[in-house]
This record gives structure tokens, C-alpha cells and sequence, in this order.
């Protein structure tokens, strides 16, 4: 465990070798299955920027916090079931896992009747796994111009590269992609591969383990 600060700097330190500007990567903590005493030691360092894997476990978890901690900025970075895509809206801020049509349409229908939309971040299958969610890097192009047809606020693209393949080839043809269609926002990196991605143009990055420890579920 390297712990918040240790990230910070790590993070720092990768912008400036890529030549980026400080502070242009979004460093989202990855809260998911993390005892409620590890979240909130890390909101009183200061941070605010969170991600979930889970819409049921966020509901749970932070409009206790919300109370409490101004500004947290919650980010879906797990797969999302239809049936709950309305409770995602109303908790997050930005949602990374845009991977269908139906899905699209439902985000488009909720975003009418609330009048507010988070952003969103399509996921791509760079590895065209077939257990993975995300749309192939073929049908990407045509899903973000749908999604666009649909007037969803389009951020950008995530990925997660296959375990066993060298994460950089991933994170290239992700930004290869995303550039071609004008997006910005690139969500790739988790703990161990972060800084490869910020070289290859990370604005976020999805840090667990590394801040918090390893994962360990609360007693019921």
C-alpha cells in the first residue's frame, strides 16, 4: 500500500515526464468494498473524487458522507443493469461504463425528465473480451456518434486492457480512438499501470489497492 500522498506524487511526477500540465489527470479513488473508517480517513486528507463499482453499495455509502463532506465528485466505474440506471443518475456525477444501446436511450429518456445528465464515458472492449462489457473498437465510432444523436454529454472513453497483455497497446488504441472522434476525457489506469497511461494520455485514472489496501468486506 502506497497511500493517498504517495499517489499524489506519483501522479505529479508521470504528468511532467509526458509533458502534461499539473494537475490535468483526475485521480479517482477507488472506493468500492472498502470499510466506511478507510473512505472517510481519506476524505478528511482532502480528497473527493471516488468511484464505485456498485450502485446499490454507493447508496448505502455516500449520501451519509454527502452530509458531512462537501464536493465529492462520484464517478460509476462498474457495469450498470438497466433497472438501475435512474438510481445511478440521481448518486453520480460521471458514469464510465456506457456500453449499449439500451442503455443510451434510457440515459437520454432520464436526462429529459430530470433535466440534468451526468457525464458519460463510453467503454470500450479493447480486447474484445468476451466476458467484458464494452462496445468492440469497431463499433465504437458508431456508438459515439448515436450517443451524441441522443444529446448525452459524451466526455470521453474507458477501457480496462485484458490481465495478461501489455496494458500500453490498450491505452494507444483507446486514445486513437477517442481522437478521431474529438473526445478529450480518456479513463484508463488502475493501480499498477497508471503511469503508462498518463504517457499515453490519462485525464483519469481508477486507483484502489493503492491508496487504500487491499479489499476487505465488512462484517454483516
Amino acid at each position: 500500500m502506497m497511500g493517498l500522498t504517495d499517489i499524489k506524487h506519483r501522479i505529479a511526477r508521470a504528468e511532467a515526464e509526458a509533458g502534461r500540465a499539473p494537475g490535468s489527470v483526475t485521480l479517482i479513488a477507488v472506493s468500492k468494498v472498502q470499510p466506511l473508517a478507510r473512505v472517510e480517513a481519506v476524505l478528511r486528507d482532502g480528497h473527493r473524487c471516488f468511484g464505485e463499482n456498485r450502485v446499490q453499495e454507493a447508496q448505502g455509502k455516500w449520501p451519509a458522507f454527502r452530509e458531512t463532506y462537501d464536493d465529492i465528485d462520484l464517478h460509476l466505474i462498474g457495469p450498470l443493469q438497466s433497472n438501475k440506471a435512474r438510481a445511478a443518475f440521481e448518486l453520480f456525477q460521471s458514469i464510465h461504463t456506457l456500453d449499449r444501446p439500451k442503455l443510451a436511450k434510457s440515459f437520454a429518456r432520464f436526462a429529459q425528465e430530470m433535466g440534468q445528465c451526468p457525464d458519460v464515458f463510453i467503454q470500450v472492449n479493447t480486447g474484445e473480451e468476451d466476458q467484458k462489457a464494452g462496445v468492440s473498437p469497431a463499433e465504437a465510432d458508431g456508438f459515439v456518434a448515436d450517443c451524441r444523436a441522443l444529446d448525452l454529454p459524451v466526455a470521453g472513453l474507458m477501457c480496462i486492457p485484458p490481465v495478461n497483455e501489455e496494458p500500453s497497446l490498450h491505452f494507444a488504441l483507446l486514445a486513437k480512438i477517442a481522437a478521431r472522434n474529438g473526445l478529450s476525457g480518456l479513463s484508463m489506469g488502475m493501480s499498477g499501470d497508471f503511469e503508462r497511461a498518463i504517457a499515453l494520455g490519462a485525464t483519469h485514472v481508477r486507483v484502489g489497492s493503492a491508496i487504500f489496501g487491499e479489499r476487505v468486506p465488512e462484517a454483516t
